[in-house]
């Protein structure tokens, strides 16, 4: 516990506030032009993600390890943009900037932990193709549905524990300076910036975290498409490369947009104006939910034909009902 308090024994006075206030997207020239924006991919975001999860609920055809893992991302996309969006738009559009400070952990919390997930998520399917492109004839025996189970439900405790330790790190902070957060939610990084204590703990988590959420699970992935690559170049023909390529065309589609646009913000966001950083850093978060569910709808064939069959039989539903 002194660990976590390092007001302890010390001539601080430990200040927790009642609020602190988020101002990124304030005073930014238009700004409402870009909530209308946030409404309209918080609202394909929904959509795209619930039509996939219930495909994958009905139809007895994607219980494949593959699709659980496409579940588990759909679930993760809807989940962080309704903890995201809604509460956004609410605080810049409606002009609610405070946010009590219980609810301002929790609000970094979920936040965290979904967008750790979207990557995590990402190596499981990464693992998926690895496998039925390298040992296609032990496929099934190596990736099951309880292998998947067990790997999703470990990086769900990894991406929990990790998101836990820098909020837990956080209320050890004495906030005497300022409350005002300079992001456009509660950002790990502005809101221990503003502790008035020793912040050397929370900087190495902060440090720490990228490292375990986004470069480690982005080196696995480029370690099995190497892999994969290696393999197709053992394929004879190159109809049957492309074939086998054209299964991994949505995942990679996935990992571009997620990494791509992540790892540019954090590596030039500081040479760039604060107000394009902070709104650059907010579509990072919006967009890859919203065009993850459009790309597996397109691109992957089992569930192009579920949707398919299930329109059909919307179809085949109206015209009995009007008919009676």
């Amino acid at each position: 516990m002194e660990f976590f308090n390092s007001a302890n024994g010390r001539n601080i006075t430990f200040v927790r506030p009642a609020h602190f206030k988020i101002s990124g997207l304030i005073g930014i020239p238009n700004i409402k032009y870009y909530y209308v924006c946030l409404f309209f991919v918080y609202i394909v975001s929904v959509l795209g993600n619930t039509i996939v999860i219930t495909l994958i609920i009905f139809d007895h055809n994607l219980r494949s390890p593959k699709h659980i893992a496409v579940f588990n991302l759909a679930f993760v996309d809807l989940f962080s943009s309704s903890a995201l969006v809604p509460k956004v738009l609410d605080i810049f559009l409606f002009n609610h900037h405070y946010i009590p400070y219980n609810e301002c952990l929790a609000f970094l919390f979920f936040c965290f932990a979904c967008f750790s997930m979207q990557a995590l998520n990402l190596v499981a399917l990464s693992y998926d193709r690895l496998v039925a492109i390298i040992f296609p004839l032990h496929y099934q025996v190596k990736v099951t549905q309880k292998f998947m189970l067990s790997l999703i439900a470990f990086f769900w405790v990894y991406a929990i524990t990790i998101t836990l330790t820098a909020v837990g790190l956080l209320t050890r902070l004495s906030f005497c300076k300022s409350v005002v957060i300079e992001s456009y939610f509660c950002d790990h990084g502005p809101l221990y910036r503003l502790g008035c204590n020793d912040i050397t703990p929370n900087r190495a988590i902060g440090g720490l975290s990228p490292i375990l959420i986004l470069w480690l699970p982005l080196i696995f992935i480029l370690g099995s498409y190497c892999g994969i690559v290696y393999a197709l170049s053992k394929i004879s023909t190159a109809q049957e490369r492309v074939k086998a390529f054209k299964t991994c065309t949505g995942h990679l589609s996935l990992v571009a947009i997620y990494f791509l646009p992540t790892i540019f913000v954090y590596r030039f966001g500081r040479t760039i104006h604060p107000n394009a950083r902070i709104i650059n850093l907010s579509l990072t978060a919006v967009i890859p939910p919203m065009l993850n569910p459009i790309i597996y709808v397109l691109q992957t064939q089992e569930i192009k034909e579920s949707l398919k069959r299930f329109l059909k039989m919307r179809r085949g539903q109206s015209k009995i009902a009007t008919t009676n």
